[in-house]
């Protein structure tokens, strides 16, 4: 691939299709494309903190330039840790009729997945996100292996007919940009429920939210103990701080295919929900499961008795 532009400076970066736009956005913008003088089909968009990701970048990189389909760009947004504004930075700039976002450490399924994806969505106008399973790979660690198991949506099976899905996410996802523009974009106000708020507003703009047949990515948790109770604890206080702050875009999951989603519940319902599926992952002996439960509850606690709305 060519580098074909680099920007270090992201804060004149007009991003006017954006609904919910939080402060400047940070870090820098590397965009390449193979070897081609006609504007790319899909812009692959991929924000990272690092630009390492313990060297699943790099690899996923490799990846994509062994990908049967061979009219993108690739973009990647460096150093802006808000997950949505990086995405939405890379939207605007993409030359692309599709966006495909991937996570940083995303590992993609097989070498014409990008090929399928789009062969589908195009012959499906309905198809405002499209997804693809999440499956454990075979050379995950014990440690991967067990953890993905126990806990919902860390994995999600293959489908055999294009499926409605809440369980399509930002790891490995289509979207076409048109959509993503009418709906305003990614939400930058929230650290975490971008995957939920998403899948909402492209539903609720006329759209379906699916997994597309066949197709896989793997998708993988921490792989140590110390980084697995370092994300949960994380994810609980990210969580606090959205439903403290903005509780209006606090979206539920379902956790199989073809699942309605239950947009709000009341904080009773959560509570029990909650309280169920500690005891559930306790009898059950769920450790991972419920050790993710009791760090996200810890961080949640700590996160809505101490978070101002200017301190994420």
């Amino acid at each position: 691939m060519l580098l074909v532009k680099q920007l270090d400076s992201l804060v004149e970066l007009k991003r006017t299709f954006v609904k919910y736009a939080a402060q400047p956005p940070l870090g820098k913008i590397e965009i390449y494309q193979p070897s081609s003088d006609s504007k790319p089909l899909v812009s692959i968009i991929i924000p990272t903190v690092g630009a390492a990701r313990q060297s699943y970048l790099p690899g996923l990189i490799e990846q994509i330039e062994r990908q049967s389909w061979r009219d993108y760009e690739v973009i990647l947004i460096i150093g802006d840790n808000r997950q949505g504004r990086a995405i939405n930075c890379g939207a605007a700039l993409a030359s692309g009729k599709y966006l495909l976002i991937c996570d940083d450490d995303t590992r993609l399924g097989s070498e014409d997945l990008i090929e399928k994806m789009v062969e589908m969505v195009s012959a499906h106008p309905e198809i405002g996100m499209a997804g693809v399973a999440n499956l454990i790979p075979p050379d995950a660690s014990w440690f991967v292996r067990r953890v993905m198991y126990e806990l919902p949506r860390r994995t999600s099976p293959l489908v055999t007919t294009i499926t409605d899905s809440d369980l399509a996410e930002h790891p490995c996802c289509l979207i076409p940009k048109a959509v993503f523009y009418q709906i305003g974009g990614e939400n930058e106000l929230i650290p975490r429920g971008l995957d939920p708020y998403l899948r909402q507003a492209i539903r609720e703009a006329g759209y379906r939210v699916v997994v597309l047949p066949g197709l896989y990515m793997h998708h993988l948790p921490p792989q140590t103990l110390r980084q697995f109770v370092r994300q949960f604890y994380r994810n609980g206080k990210m969580a606090a701080y959205v439903n403290k702050f903005y509780p209006q875009f606090v979206v539920e999951l379902a956790y199989e295919h073809g699942i309605e989603v239950e947009v709000r519940r009341s904080i009773f319902k959560r509570v029990i929900s909650y309280l169920y599926r500690l005891l559930k992952t306790f009898v059950t002996l769920k450790i991972f499961y419920l050790l993710s439960l009791l760090l996200y509850l810890i961080g949640y606690s700590i996160g809505y008795l101490t978070l101002n709305e200017n301190d994420v």
